[in-house]
């Protein structure tokens, strides 16, 4: 006996150790750092085996570079901005010339920094339109499945078995058979980890289908807590569709009325596409190992419209950070208004203090957020999460049922960002998530407009609402709060 706890004592210690060295070396943010080395101590045997499942980040891949730039159709100049080998040419200074032509100062502040976080060019000479909620967009993205020639690439968080998903399943079946190159990537959780009906019946008809962070063996356990949240199509390589759509009958009115869930997605045409289909030409590599070459997954891309675009991918890979990067100087170079539509609301601080002293310079801010989402810990976080914003001018508006799953942005009617990400820390720390900052006033004077709308149906939260909670609900809602990381 005496032997067993003399093991066990040792045992813990070494694994505490263990923890607090790759905690010290490998995290970045030290409260972070700190509660995980706390809980290797504190919680004997625990606290090492909740880090090794849920603390480590095992994704070391590498993004595959595929060249872009020199595909036919990308000008010199956007070849020269793309390359990280280049040293002559800085992308950051070349983008924010471009748009500074166009717009205001601050927002060619923000594609200069863009430029120089993801490494990617600004696309020239696109055009997205805005296509709402599932009973307008469903029909739009079959209909180009159906036209599709050469090739189809799918990637969805969640693809569902139901009436919209078989839909999807069966224009895609129908496409494969008539020759067309298809390929599908699900999420190994969004999408069910132990039994997925969809991938069951996509791999039934041949189509090549991925499930994204899926392992069962205990060493690759990444899909404990990492997930693609990406949404994306893309058909012949030409015309693109991406935003907040899952695949399921819960985005439309007709089939799902009870628990319908508001959303908006885009179509997609130029240039830009070519950056969506980089970001699913990585991701299939990841999973499957396979490159998609060649001009039928590559066409040339030819203007569509006079939109600057730009895609960013984000995760926790060498992604890390991008797009929180790009939120934040967002919001510091606001000088009228900033608005935010978020289903669920937990930024990290960085990005809660650069809203907050936008409020604080005379920035209108406001924050569109649902009465109620679909994750009730996320609701009593949010609460705890929102007296800070609204003690410093942040005006908050909430919508009714149905659950807004929407995710914009907007700044001085002139940027733009649309996509799969949410403000919090999973989106921006733990998802893989795709997302659109779009330049001009015409595109987002169109998202002012459905923004003006949601505001209209909605109602302000006040601090005085907040604070007058319950002493118990406080506490429950502070204590979910913790769980911040996570939600």
């Amino acid at each position: 006996m005496a032997f067993m706890k003399l093991f066990l004592i040792a045992a813990h210690i070494i694994a505490a150790l263990l923890v607090t060295g790759h905690a010290l070396l490998s995290k970045r943010n030290v409260r972070a750092a700190i509660g995980w080395i706390g809980i290797a101590w504190l919680s004997p045997l625990l606290g090492p085996f909740l880090y090794y499942a849920f603390g480590i980040n095992r994704v070391t891949r590498r993004a595959m570079r595929l060249a872009l730039p020199d595909r036919p159709g990308q000008t010199s100049r956007g070849a020269r901005a793309a390359s990280s080998e280049s040293a002559e040419v800085d992308p950051g200074a070349a983008d924010r010339d471009l748009i500074g032509e166009r717009l205001s100062e601050q927002i060619a502040t923000i594609a200069a920094v863009a430029a120089r976080v993801t490494e990617r060019p600004l696309s020239l000479g696109n055009q997205i339109d805005m296509l709402g909620n599932g009973d307008a967009a469903y029909p739009i993205m079959l209909g180009a499945i159906r036209a599709a020639h050469s090739t189809i690439a799918v990637a969805s968080y969640i693809f569902r078995a139901d009436r919209v998903g078989e839909s999807f399943i069966e224009a895609l079946a129908e496409a494969h058979k008539r020759g067309v190159d298809v390929r599908v990537i699900v999420d190994g959780i969004g999408s069910g980890y132990i039994w997925s009906p969809a991938v069951r019946r996509l791999r039934a008809a041949g189509i090549p289908v991925a499930r994204f962070m899926h392992h069962v063996l205990p060493w690759r356990m990444p899909f404990l807590n990492m997930r693609s949240h990406k949404k994306i199509l893309v058909v012949d390589g030409e015309l693109g569709f991406t935003g907040g759509l899952n695949l399921g009958a819960e985005n439309t009115r007709v089939l799902h009325r009870p628990r319908q869930v508001e959303d908006v997605h885009f179509r997609v045409r130029g240039p830009v596409v070519g950056q969506l289909m980089l970001t699913f030409a990585e991701d299939w590599h990841f999973t499957r190992g396979e490159t998609l070459d060649g001009p039928a997954w590559w066409p040339a891309l030819k203007a569509a419209g006079d939109m600057p675009a730009r895609g960013i991918s984000s995760g926790p890979d060498e992604d890390l950070g991008k797009l929180e990067a790009v939120m934040g100087v967002a919001a510091c170079e606001a000088k009228q208004r900033l608005r935010i539509v978020s289903p669920y609301f937990l930024p990290d601080s960085e990005l809660s203090s650069a809203i907050v002293l936008a409020a604080l310079r005379g920035v209108r801010v406001e924050l569109i957020l649902p009465e109620a989402s679909d994750h009730i810990l996320l609701d009593w976080a949010m609460r705890a999460h929102l007296a800070n914003f609204l003690q410093r001018g942040v005006a908050c508006f909430l919508t009714p049922a149905p659950f807004d799953h929407s995710k914009l942005v907007t700044v001085d009617s002139q940027w733009c960002l649309l996509g799969s990400a949410n403000w919090d820390v999973r989106s921006l720390r733990l998802n893989f998530e795709f997302n659109l900052e779009c330049y001009g006033e015409d595109i987002t004077s169109t998202m002012d407009a459905l923004i003006d709308r949601k505001i209209a149906k909605s109602r302000p939260l006040t601090l005085e609402e907040i604070s007058g909670r319950p002493p118990l609900r406080q506490f429950r809602d502070a204590a979910a709060r913790l769980l911040l990381p996570y939600l």
